[in-house]
């Protein structure tokens, strides 16, 4: 059996839904993705030697467009950013976003986040892990496809340093719920105080999913956990 067997087996938590690919975005991919990407599957990431230097690394995992970890990246020059995404004409967006305000702190993977973690990301290493707004799967027989469940939280925990953090976004309250329960179940976790299930004015930049569920008039709930 391969070393990649397990992940056949899992529920995926994404659909490939490509959608059209602009001309910008399809030469970023071109053009800039040798720069900016990291290749899964080989040996674990080594990060100080891929970025050329030693500082805090934030993941944030399924990034859409890039728009919350470009300006993340070009508000935290400090901090290192490791983009994970799986759909390649958002991969073309931040790209592009990456070359026009020249942000060098940030490389991609283009794979599913599940993988990546368990299989290239060194225990221990991340400072912290953003998910803003992942797909709610909201019919009851799909919630088995949300990428939050409570053994993905104990693989992030595995991947955090002591006193990382994770920050979940999400406008769907009972994911809210779900993604707490999950985070606790985990071992080793605490919620960060005014940061439960419920609204709360944050400093992250917005997502373009965030907006459109505004306009619809979702609330947003942010969770934060802590690891001990």
């Amino acid at each position: 059996m391969s070393a990649d067997a397990p992940f056949l087996r899992t529920v995926r938590s994404f659909v490939r839904r490509e959608g059209r690919m602009t001309p910008g975005q399809r030469r970023a991919l071109e053009t800039l993705l040798p720069r900016f990407a990291i290749e899964s599957g080989g040996s674990p990431f080594d990060f100080a030697a891929v970025y050329g230097r030693r500082a805090p690394v934030v993941c944030e995992i399924g990034f859409g467009n890039g728009d919350a970890l470009a300006e993340s990246a070009a508000r935290h020059p400090e901090r290192d950013f490791l983009g994970i995404e799986v759909h390649r004409p958002g991969v073309g967006s931040l790209l592009r976003k990456l070359e026009a305000r020249d942000i060098a702190n940030v490389r991609v993977v283009v794979a599913d986040a599940r993988e990546v973690l368990a299989r290239d990301v060194p225990d221990g290493s991340l400072a912290a892990v953003h998910i803003f707004f992942p797909d709610p799967w909201p019919k009851k027989r799909h919630h088995k496809r949300r990428l939050i469940q409570p053994a993905f939280a104990a693989l992030v925990h595995a991947k955090l340093a002591p006193g990382g953090y994770v920050h979940v976004a999400t406008d769907w309250e009972d994911y809210a719920e779900h993604i707490r329960s999950a985070f606790l179940a985990a071992s080793g976790f605490a919620t960060e105080e005014g940061n439960t299930a419920r609204q709360q004015p944050c400093a992250r930049p917005p997502t373009r999913y965030e907006r459109r569920g505004q306009r619809l008039g979702h609330r947003v709930y942010e969770l934060r956990f802590i690891k001990g």
